[in-house]
């Protein structure tokens, strides 16, 4: 579990374990937190704030200064704190921003715009991370040089090299090489490794890792009785080859590839192809297709040679990864919305691929790691050589439409949308001419207006001709979607190469007002071979840059995805900081063993399964979860993986796993998405929050439409991750919110009920029943102790249900049963893997 906040570890600096000054620095700061100052604070700060609020300027006004952390906290002659941490009520900076206060307005001449003002917003409320210390190093904007000589020496710019297992002095501890050097770090320590994990844990665990979903009964016991050396093995190999492994597994790179079907930001527009890019996912995992050629065909699959129409769409299809990230549709400027587009993906292939916050070069060097500006435009050039095909359609505060890429009929392709019948064709096409030509008339009438009288329309004037409008677009965007004879056209999210290939200037502080040089197209600097060529010649570059990311010499690749497998299997990564590989981010806690499963994993083709395989096999992976005061007095975080840490099932293996138990999961939703079908603009999501909430939805949870800002509460409770940003590592929080979302919440109460009607058909005396409810939920017999418990609950409960007069005593008994699921559902046990 992540549970270091700001407020603990300015508190108490001797808990964190910092290697060196940078990290001693800034460790009380997240590095999502402080990527986001950063990206998002400091760049308004320096370009808005501090001609006239900072130690250089020439006259400090109203003593506020901005440029330290410390006088930005402090104030300035008002009295009133510049900010106060997690309260935009006590922050004056923050009231100047909004304008509110006519006699405190910042900036004075120009009101920043409403994401920035929202952006300072949700910086506060996070706790106002910032790393600015007294002295101001480049405040004004200046360059800092970067010695990339330098720079190369940082452990993860280094190519990874496979080292000799250690010598260990516990004997026949060890079973694989991974054990060797798990042990030697315990040992050098003076602690011991915890007893092995007994059978039910074991495979519950298991079951879990690879599927996301409990083990059945009959699972559970054929695994305790098989005490042949190949159980284990057995059992990964079964779960690796089930349907449910590239469902489970394709969830955690969603999270790090920011999936969701809307745009999020001020105008949540709908993206109504993006299950496209998530079906994509679950089937490169299911396949186990190479990790290297699953990163190709995410940059640049359009560009890539293929065997046949399907395996070009598919390939089409993985470039969806660039186009589903968050966007600011409301954006007037296209220059500006083009770049901010451009920063996204360039953020979210940088952290998702690199581990490296690549877009904090965007306003001014990159402040920590030896990442130029020169960098990040020389890879925005390739991008803005690219077209990102979204697919919206133009509407009130959608200025910024876009179109979808067809995949060929021959494709062999899934669709959302049934056929309907060619006469339903030509009503579309009539509604759609009638639409056309009303809103023809409309422009004329408006183009025929004096300037006065457009003056003198009314909003709500304006708002009826802009809905006639959207009127012509929506029909259009139903008919677009279907071919001459009534079959759907299939379409997707995704990127093409523009006919022309674009260099950009360097914008000085990130302003496009401020064009400097002109950056040839090209690759990071710091990460290529000191002499190699950097740019790019021909074409946008991105196939270019799929296979510099994708190649064995780039350092950073393997070991990225190699942390990430560890952390989901062992409960947190190696690096601990999964999408900062960086010089702000957090050092290996044992680098040799990183670098083994990151030459491993690339010497066995990129296998992701046979990389699961090898961790799992591990007596590492094995342990048992049991407390040992000596070890946890010495080593409290388990950094040392002296035994297997606890942790809480996440939003969707939570639900799926109630589903499961309750035997009302459904493994087979149909094709494609409800937002596929809700139709466009805000009557799109009214649609489909009606659709979701009119029927229980009983399929995975993976399958559930994603909408930004809109998060199913059954997820969101549990921590489900903002899904506008990389995230290699969810947040895992334990609040009463949770606990009465499991006792009060209609949806968790049906699930009891289901589940309490499996139990009552199996067959045996209740006591038998009740055991069968625990072996279904928590994978085990119950104890001795609790079989009492349960006898104590059964002959209580009828007695005080026969006390309310709104259950009819008939009833009384599945009323109970009913509970008792409930309960189970609701325990700690359930929501934890031991």
């Amino acid at each position: 579990m992540k549970t270091l906040t700001l407020c603990l570890s300015i508190l108490s600096p001797v808990a964190l374990l910092a290697a060196d000054a940078a990290e001693t620095t800034h460790a009380g700061i997240a590095p999502d937190q402080l990527q986001f100052f950063e990206k998002n604070i400091r760049p308004v700060l320096v370009e808005h704030c501090y001609k006239c609020h900072s130690s250089e300027s020439e006259k400090v006004k109203g003593g506020l200064t901005l440029d330290t952390k410390q006088a930005t906290l402090l104030g300035g002659e008002s009295g009133h704190p510049g900010v106060t941490p997690g309260s935009i009520a006590q922050s004056s900076l923050y009231e100047a921003m909004t304008w509110k206060n006519e006699d405190m307005q910042m900036p004075p001449k120009q009101k920043l715009p409403d994401d920035v003002i929202a952006n300072f917003k949700k910086w506060i409320e996070m706790g106002a991370p910032d790393p600015r210390e007294n002295k101001v190093a480049n405040a004004s904007g200046g360059k800092r040089v970067i010695d990339m000589d330098e720079g190369r020496k940082h452990w993860s710019f280094q190519k990874p090299v496979k080292q000799p297992p250690p010598e260990v002095k516990t004997p026949n501890w060890a079973k694989t090489e991974i054990d060797q050097f798990v042990l030697a770090g315990i040992e050098k320590a003076g602690l011991h490794p915890v007893r092995d994990a007994d059978r039910p844990t074991l495979i519950r665990r298991i079951a879990f890792d690879l599927t996301g979903l409990p083990p059945t009964p009959d699972e559970v016991k054929a695994f305790v009785a098989d005490q042949s050396p190949d159980a284990v093995k057995r059992v990964i190999d079964m779960y690796l080859d089930s349907e449910r492994y590239g469902e489970r597994w394709a969830r955690h790179w969603l999270d790090v590839a920011r999936y969701a079907e809307s745009s999020g930001k001020e105008v949540n527009v709908l993206y109504p192809h993006a299950w496209r890019y998530r079906d994509y996912v679950i089937e490169a995992f299911k396949k186990d297709k190479p990790y290297d050629q699953f990163l190709k065909e995410q940059i640049a699959g359009d560009l890539m040679k293929f065997e046949g129409k399907r395996d070009q769409a598919e390939k089409i299809v993985a470039t969806g990864f660039l186009a589903i990230g968050s966007k600011g549709h409301n954006q007037r400027d296209k220059r500006q919305f083009a770049m901010d587009l451009v920063d996204e993906q360039i953020d979210a292939m940088s952290q998702s691929m690199l581990g490296l916050t690549l877009a904090c070069a965007r306003c001014h060097d990159h402040k920590f790691d030896p990442v130029t500006q020169r960098d990040y435009y020389a890879l925005a050039g390739i991008f803005l050589s690219s077209e990102t095909q979204f697919g919206t359609y133009s509407q009130l505060q959608n200025a910024n439409p876009g179109t979808l890429i067809e995949l060929d009929r021959d494709a062999q392709q899934v669709s959302a949308l049934a056929r309907i019948a060619t006469t339903e064709v030509a009503l579309l096409k009539k509604r759609y001419a009638d639409a056309s030509q009303t809103a023809e008339n409309i422009r004329d009438q408006v183009r025929g207006m004096s300037a006065s009288e457009r003056q003198s329309q009314t909003a709500q004037s304006f708002l009826r001709i802009r809905s006639s409008f959207d009127r012509a677009e929506s029909m259009k965007a139903d008919l677009d979607l279907f071919h001459e004879d009534g079959t759907p056209r299939t379409l997707a999210m995704g990127v093409l190469d523009r006919a022309t290939p674009i260099n950009s200037p360097i914008l000085i502080r990130g302003d496009l007002k401020q064009p400097g040089d002109v950056t040839p197209r090209g690759l990071v600097e710091v990460l290529c071979a000191k002499g190699e060529p950097l740019n790019i010649g021909k074409g946008s570059g991105r196939l270019d840059l799929a296979y510099w990311i994708a190649s064995k010499d780039n350092p950073l690749t393997a070991r990225v995805m190699a942390n990430r497998v560890w952390l989901k299997l062992m409960g947190s990564g190696l690096v601990a900081t999964p999408d900062n590989f960086g010089t702000m981010g957090q050092k290996p806690t044992h680098p040799e063993l990183l670098d083994h499963l990151a030459v491993s994993f690339m010497e066995n083709g990129w296998s992701v399964k046979k990389l699961i395989r090898e961790i799992m096999l591990s007596r590492a992976y094995q342990m048992g979860s049991a407390y040992d005061a000596a070890n946890y007095a010495a080593d409290p975080d388990n950094k040392l993986h002296w035994r297997m840490s606890q942790r809480r099932l996440d939003a969707e293996a939570i639900r799926d796993a109630m589903l499961s138990v309750a035997g009302a999961i459904n493994f087979y939703p149909v094709d494609g998405s409800p937002v596929a079908r809700a139709g466009e603009g805000r009557e799109g999501i009214i649609n489909l929050l009606r659709e979701v909430n009119s029927k229980p939805q009983t399929y995975r949870s993976i399958y559930l439409p994603l909408i930004r800002d809109q998060i199913p509460e059954f997820l969101s409770v549990f921590d489900f991750p903002d899904a506008s940003l990389v995230n290699g590592d969810r947040d895992t929080t334990n609040v009463p919110s949770q606990s009465l979302f499991l006792m009060n919440n209609a949806q968790v109460q049906a699930v009891a009920d289901g589940f309490a009607q499996r139990v009552a058909k199996y067959e045996g005396d209740s006591q038998e029943r009740l055991s069968y409810a625990y072996q279904l939920a928590l994978g085990r017999e119950p104890t001795p102790q609790e079989k009492q418990a349960i006898s104590n609950f059964w002959m209580r409960f009828p007695l005080e249900a026969a006390k309310n007069k709104n259950i009819p005593k008939d009833k009384i008994q599945g009323v109970a049963l009913s509970a008792f699921c409930q309960g189970l559902l609701a325990s700690a046990e359930f929501r934890y893997l031991n």
